[in-house]
């Protein structure tokens, strides 16, 4: 075994979460060690779908630029589509069922843009993850070593010592502050007692990346997710979907994709060899060319971990929750936990934050998880209230189911009233493919938050209408301001392991409020005073109707956007308020 060395952070897994949390940490000044069983990155697509808040992130570290060049462009994700099949020449075959807007297109596009800087993106993690492996590589503060395994961990008081095995079976030690898994509960969660709690082995799902030319059956490029469902094919998840996967274009000419459909009762033991020929008979294209890359079998969850943290161990990403692919919501939670965590981990390294800020950690993230395990598993099952709208029967004979088909796109009243319930039910599934709320509107009720006992928004039980506010635990609204003469949005000018106040035309106060503070925990504290005489203008008067304060008001937001404390109107002594409020959440 080699000598030992020392980190303050080790990260163990390099996928989404762990990679991202890699890069967190360089952009705050703090050193880490990631380490990764693999010898690569993902061989499979996985996930694929940003959402505007995982974007914001990736644009505070110069990621979203590169992410929106190498991934999908807007015009070719603003919607989904259902079809009957992709081809063949039957009366039923290549019926354009439905479409909708999807992810910030089409009559959504302009709410999504008024609502954040960045639009969603679409990069399969096959893509992905090498694009955070170079990011984080980047770093002199990160030393990224895939091919490297943990295979034992002990703590005590004031840290943790980790043994790495590497590809060449040679062993050494790490010695960290502290130990983030992002190994999907592989090691360290369970030596931790943590237990991934919830439903599983719902459904069976196969997923199946490709290499074909679709390009003569797909006439229509703006749907990022195809579904079929036919008479034959026995419902949404029976009949199949599938997604372009690029690499270089994400339309109809896409080189790769992926194809996902559901096990039937009567199919066969799964079997790999049967792929190619299910997927040329659920596309109805019999003599298709095609490559199978890599085929994956798995099995529907919505599992959340017991608890986030064990001592100086916590557990982010796929270690914390899983969840079905529907809403999309499984990578960029781990996303959001790998920049929720980094700046209070950075905070505790520097010695700038009591024990409370990493308990934190858990109070913030884990009710999201399990708000959005639960959202996940509920849209995935809602594909079958679809089948319902469409008229199918569980258990009817592919004779019946056709003859619901036929009825549903004659002509006449019958199948005007038919289309009618459809376009109702189907609506419903919005809950998946326009969450907008869910995405952006998610807040923290409990942590490094101070309260001001106002009530929080409206929520949309659709989870599709967000209501932006300053409310303390919420993620600070967007808004286009200008500094200097350049456009910016209230976002570009918080994060980067900064909290930052925003006051208005008449808060020159705490100004020297915020130094003090500044100088009194050791954290950096900037002030951006919006409207005359400020460093900031409010042109588009946005910002005037979000903040939700006076002009001698301030907002606290922490360095991950979230906003921390905020005062309506100024208190007679500013410094002694907000030296209170930054004490509570640093937990000092």
């Amino acid at each position: 075994m080699t000598k030992a060395f020392e980190t303050p952070v080790l990260i163990c897994g390099g996928g989404g979460a762990g990679l991202s949390m890699s890069i967190f940490l360089s952009a705050l000044g703090i050193e880490s060690v990631l380490v990764e069983r693999h010898a690569g990155t993902s061989h499979l697509p996985k996930a694929h779908y940003l959402n505007q808040r995982s974007m914001e992130i990736f644009r505070e570290h110069g990621l979203a630029e590169p992410v929106y060049s190498r991934g999908s462009q807007a015009q070719n994700m603003g919607a989904v589509a259902w079809y009957t099949t992709l081809a063949g020449s039957g009366p039923l075959d290549r019926k354009l069922i439905y479409k909708m807007d999807a992810f910030g297109g089409g009559k959504t596009r302009e709410i999504y843009a008024r609502d954040s800087a960045c639009r969603s993106g679409n990069l399969p993690q096959l893509h992905l993850e090498p694009l955070l492996r170079e990011h984080a590589e980047r770093s002199p503060l990160a030393s990224v070593r895939f091919g490297n395994e943990l295979v034992a961990f002990e703590q005590d008081g004031s840290g943790v010592t980790s043994t790495i095995r590497t590809e060449l079976g040679q062993t050494y030690t790490v010695r960290s502050q502290y130990l983030v898994a992002a190994d999907r509960g592989r090691t360290i969660g369970p030596q931790l007692g943590i237990q991934l709690e919830g439903p599983t082995g719902l459904v069976d799902i196969c997923s199946s990346h490709i290499s074909a030319d679709l390009s003569p059956y797909i006439d229509d490029d703006d749907p990022l997710i195809r579904w079929f469902i036919n008479p034959e094919g026995g419902g949404s998840w029976g009949s199949g979907a599938i997604v372009p996967m690029g690499p270089n274009r994400y339309d109809r000419h896409s080189r790769d994709w992926v194809v996902h459909f559901g096990f039937r009762p009567d199919d066969p033991e799964f079997d790999e060899a049967l792929v190619a020929p299910r997927i040329r008979q659920l596309l109805r294209i019999p003599d298709l060319e095609l490559t199978v890359h890599k085929v994956s079998h798995w099995l529907v969850e919505s599992v959340l971990a017991s608890k986030y943290r064990g001592g100086r161990a916590v557990v982010i990403g796929d270690a914390a929750h899983r969840h079905p692919p529907t809403t999309g919501l499984g990578l960029n939670s781990g996303i959001q936990d790998a920049h929720n965590l980094a700046w209070k981990l950075a905070a505790l390294v520097r010695g700038h934050a009591g024990e409370s800020l990493l308990d934190s950690y858990e109070a913030e993230r884990r009710p999201i998880a399990r708000r959005n395990t639960r959202w996940a598993l509920f849209t995935f099952m809602n594909h079958f209230v679809i089948d319902a709208g469409l008229g199918m029967i569980p258990g009817a004979t592919p004779e019946a189911n056709a003859a619901a088909f036929a009825a549903l796109l004659a002509e006449g009243e019958e199948g005007e009233t038919l289309r009618a319930r459809l376009h109702e039910v189907i609506q419903t599934q919005r809950t998946e493919f326009t969450a907008h709320d869910m995405e952006i509107g998610f807040h923290y009720s409990s942590g490094a938050v101070v309260g001001d006992g106002t009530p929080p928004p409206p929520r949309a039980p659709m989870g599709d209408v967000y209501h932006p506010t300053t409310r303390p635990g919420h993620r600070l609204p967007h808004a286009w301001l200008e500094r200097g003469g350049q456009r910016l949005s209230t976002h570009d000018l918080c994060g980067r392991g900064r909290f930052v106040l925003f006051t208005g035309a008449a808060g020159a106060a705490w100004k020297a409020a915020a130094a003090a503070a500044a100088q009194r925990f050791g954290v950096p504290v900037g002030v951006h005073q919006v409207g005359p005489g400020g460093d900031c203008v409010d042109l588009e008067g946005t910002w005037q109707g979000l903040r939700q304060t006076g002009d001698d008001g301030a907002i606290l937001v922490r360095p991950d956007a979230h906003v921390g404390w905020r005062a309506a109107t100024a208190p007679r002594q500013p410094a002694e308020a907000l030296a209170a409020a930054l004490g509570a959440i640093l937990g000092r």
